[in-house]
């Protein structure tokens, strides 16, 4: 299945990261904490009751995140962790694909163009910013090149990552 590039505001995202954040880590002391004292009371204080305690809350919290994911509310959040997932996908890929664009497969072109794109919405979502890498930028100019040569769209807006499989490491 396809993933697209979407736009989203980084102010919105960063904050409502940072609240889920804020409420997942406070829900976790509670469970934390309150499952340890429910372990001690039961079966007498111990190291391992506590961390039992804290294992069991780890999962309650867990669980409880799992439940609230597909809430409306957590659309960035989804969508910056799919995004995440799909460029660490393409990661493990950038050497044979980096192979490709010198013999001008227009598929390693797309995906890695989509990589790039990716990254520095990433990093704009996220308050960073990724000029600084000359590696990456010199990269990205000589796709560009590249793409322009072969009568190819600046933007590639979406990936699939069937498409991966044509770059198995060689």
């Amino acid at each position: 299945m396809a993933f697209t590039l979407e736009q989203h505001d980084p102010d919105t995202y960063r904050r409502k990261a940072r609240m889920i954040s804020i409420a997942m880590a406070g829900q976790l002391v509670v469970f934390g904490l309150l499952f340890s004292m429910l372990l001690a009371a039961t079966f007498g204080g111990s190291f391992w009751m506590n961390a039992l305690g804290v294992l069991l809350g780890l999962l309650a919290t867990s669980a409880m995140f799992a439940a609230l994911r597909e809430r409306p509310w957590m659309t960035e959040m989804r969508y910056v962790w799919q995004l995440k997932h799909h460029l660490s996908q393409i990661s493990g890929y950038l050497q044979p694909l980096r192979r490709g664009i010198e013999e001008e497969n227009r598929v390693a072109l797309d995906i890695v163009t989509f990589y790039h794109q990716g990254m520095s919405q990433l990093a704009e979502l996220n308050g960073r910013t990724t000029d600084d890498d000359a590696e990456r930028l010199a990269e990205k100019m000589q796709i560009k090149i590249k793409r322009e040569a072969l009568g190819l769209p600046e933007q590639v807006n979406s990936f699939d990552p069937q498409d991966l499989r044509a770059f198995k490491r060689r």
